[in-house]
């Protein structure tokens, strides 16, 4: 039975294709109309069996599938036949017109029953043109309901035709059999079947306006054909029972598993295609994998996220779904902010090696300002397509934040006076990233200017963070601010019995040893000042911090000894070398009062008792 079904189905399918325009002419009515006119007179015939009758209704439910993929590959098929039926109803109005002139009953009669079944046939034929027209629906929700619209329109017009029909009884059981009469009982005898048609394919559309909705998408990415193959194999496997409750077909699982290897084959071309972009940029070709490796997760993310999308997007065939489309909308909007800010923090980190590297010097602290401040702009640019997405009104939100903003600013009013602060700091020039500084009573080497604090690391390894605001307005001490000259002061105490030359000899030889040392700064020791010419009238010396003075003399008679000022700065501003040179100089300080025959003093008492 199902071979009989195709064959039948195969010579009607290309009688519509190759021969349906020519067929319009020569019949009354297109092949599809003639086969189910025939099947619906075979189907009241009364010798057929149970059997027969279930394979004529499968055949003809089958003639209805065929009939639509029939019209999903040639869309002018429809209005053809609209203007064919226009055409019969203009010529048949005019015979009648002419019948009734003669008053020729007869053939009025005929001519106006054919009549009706050509305006049926436009009703219906103009119905379906609407609903394919329907089909460009954005989703399948929206199709229905201007399918259900066309329904309704289109039976009234059928209502109205039809409620004007005479009893066609008596003619039917007329025992006249004139070859007038008989054609006038084959007409009545159509347009019942033509009527049985209409209400037939309004039940075959609208039990059926999900999978013609599929099709037709498939039809626009010209994959109809192989989906209507695998469809019929489906249908003859009998896995359209198992598939279909989950609203699957194997159609979709293919092109799910298609898609799929698609787009991991786009993942790989993808990757590799950045990768080289990335190498033949001449800034940052050298770090193109450490860049890679910041932004390959989330890529690969994204393109999970299309796959799924693709996949939900192939089951409700393929049209779009309002919820779902925003819920996907909004991941996209977060995978691209987050590829966005890798991308940015890795160049970033990238520019600033290479500065620490380069000759050129740039401030890290506006780097690391500048990267935060891009950072926070792209999360909040983020944030508001995120927010677009879900349907709120941007404008509305923006407008409430123009009235808000005093309540805002007063809330916020810490976090920009610390803002400012920051500002204050960089454009100032206290400090930098690095410099020892200390700022009410807390001392440490600067790890990092944030926005709103900056954090301290003592040198008992504790971190500080104290907010902008109050650095700004507080005396720091920076350490760090000086090119040459870390301080030496100390003073020598000898001995009360030590004599006035030896004293000149060693103060002359100590003046002498750190006049020659290379770790002490003196009027000669040279410092590179900056190419930049400074807009300021100030010392150059002071304000690039060098200090090369050299003090040494006799300085106090104290109680217990007779004091040496030793006053002095060292060409490196490194503790640790700084340290070094120190303890050098002492050395040498202690051999040339050694040499010179003093003594260190110490704090003594000394007791003169009188005799009476």
């Amino acid at each position: 039975m199902k071979f009989y079904l195709k064959s039948q189905l195969f010579l009607i399918l290309c009688f519509s294709l190759f021969f349906g325009g020519t067929l319009l002419h020569a019949q009354k009515y297109n092949p599809f109309i003639e086969k189910q006119i025939t099947l619906i007179a075979k189907g009241k015939e009364d010798n057929l069996t149970r059997s027969q009758i279930n394979d004529l209704i499968q055949l003809r439910e089958a003639h209805y599938d065929h009939a639509v993929e029939v019209i999903l590959f040639h869309k002018d098929l429809l209005e053809d036949r609209v203007k064919t039926y226009q055409k019969q109803i203009f010529h048949l109005k005019k015979v009648i017109s002419i019948n009734k002139d003669r008053n020729n009953s007869e053939h009025i009669l005929q001519d106006e029953i054919q009549l009706k079944s050509y305006q049926l046939l436009l009703i219906l034929n103009q119905m379906v043109q609407q609903i394919f027209h329907a089909l460009k629906a954005e989703n399948i929700d929206i199709f229905e309901k201007m399918m259900n619209d066309i329904f309704v329109k289109s039976q009234s017009k059928v209502n109205a035709l039809t409620s004007q029909n005479p009893s066609y009884h008596a003619i039917l059981v007329s025992k006249t059999n004139t070859p007038t009469v008989k054609q006038v009982k084959q007409n009545i005898k159509e347009y019942f079947a033509i009527e049985e048609i209409n209400a037939d394919i309004l039940r075959h559309i609208s039990s059926k306006q999900e999978k013609l909705y599929r099709l037709y998408k498939y039809n626009r990415y010209h994959i109809l054909k192989p989906i209507l193959y695998l469809d019929h194999w489906e249908n003859d496997m009998g896995l359209d029972k198992v598939l279909s409750p989950y609203g699957l077909s194997l159609g979709k699982l293919l092109l799910m598993v298609l898609v799929t290897l698609i787009i991991f084959f786009v993942r790989s071309v993808l990757l590799k295609s950045i990768e080289k972009i990335l190498l033949r940029s001449k800034s940052i070709g050298h770090y193109a994998q450490a860049v890679m490796n910041d932004i390959r997760t989330p890529i690969a993310g994204l393109l999970i996220l299309v796959n799924i999308n693709l996949i939900v997007f192939i089951f409700n065939n393929l049209s779009k779904n309002l919820e779902w489309s925003r819920f996907f909308n909004i991941l996209y909007t977060v995978f691209f902010t987050y590829i966005l800010y890798q991308l940015l923090n890795s160049i970033a980190g990238i520019k600033m090696d290479k500065m620490t590297h380069s000759r050129r010097k740039v401030k890290a602290e506006l780097l690391n300002i500048t990267v935060k401040i891009l950072n926070f702009i792209i999360i909040i640019l983020g944030l508001l397509i995120a927010l677009h997405f879900t349907g709120l009104d941007l404008t509305a939100i923006l407008s409430g934040l123009g009235i808000g903003g005093f309540a805002v600013a007063l809330a916020a009013r810490e976090s920009l006076a610390n803002f400012f602060g920051t500002l204050s700091i960089l454009m100032s020039n206290i400090y930098s990233q690095g410099d020892w500084i200390r700022v009410d009573n807390k001392e440490g080497n600067v790890v990092e200017i944030g926005l709103r604090v900056t954090t301290i690391r003592t040198f008992d390894n504790a971190l500080i963070s104290i907010p902008n605001a109050i650095i700004a307005s507080s005396d720091v001490k920076n350490w760090s601010k000086r090119v040459i000259g870390r301080r030496i002061k100390m003073t020598l105490s000898l001995k009360y019995d030590s004599k006035r030359e030896d004293l000149k000899k060693a103060i002359e030889e100590i003046r002498m040893m750190l006049t020659e040392h290379p770790g002490i700064a003196t009027d000669q020791t040279s410092y590179k000042e900056h190419d930049k010419k400074s807009s300021k009238l100030v010392s150059k010396e002071d304000e690039l911090g060098v200090k090369r003075t050299l003090l040494v003399y006799l300085d106090t008679l104290s109680d217990s000894s007779i004091d040496i000022l030793v006053y002095t700065f060292t060409k490196s501003i490194v503790w640790s070398e700084w340290l070094e040179i120190k303890e050098d100089v002492i050395f040498k300080m202690m051999e040339i009062v050694e040499k010179n025959h003093l003594e260190f003093a110490f704090n003594t008492i000394t007791i003169d008792q009188e005799t009476v």
